[in-house]
């Protein structure tokens, strides 16, 4: 498990994905994102799994399974 703060972003690929752009500048696709998190330039803090199992139409980083979230102030 890792954890990754950063903030969450749309990209309209395909049908659309939603990443997770670090405070490190790496960009993590979200794997089923919950609507909570579903928020243009929402500041969070991720804990979960990259998924190596799974592939995306976007391909635009490693994927990560969100375990548990809290949103940054």
């Amino acid at each position: 498990m890792i954890t990754v703060k950063g903030k969450i972003q749309y990209r309209a690929i395909a049908s659309g994905t939603w990443v997770l752009v670090s405070d490190t500048g790496e960009t993590y696709e979200l794997y089923k994102p919950s609507e909570n998190l579903r928020q243009e330039g929402l500041k969070v803090e991720i804990k979960g799994n990259i998924r190596s199992d799974v592939m995306t139409i976007a391909m635009v980083g490693q994927i990560l399974e969100v375990k548990e979230f809290s949103i940054c102030r």
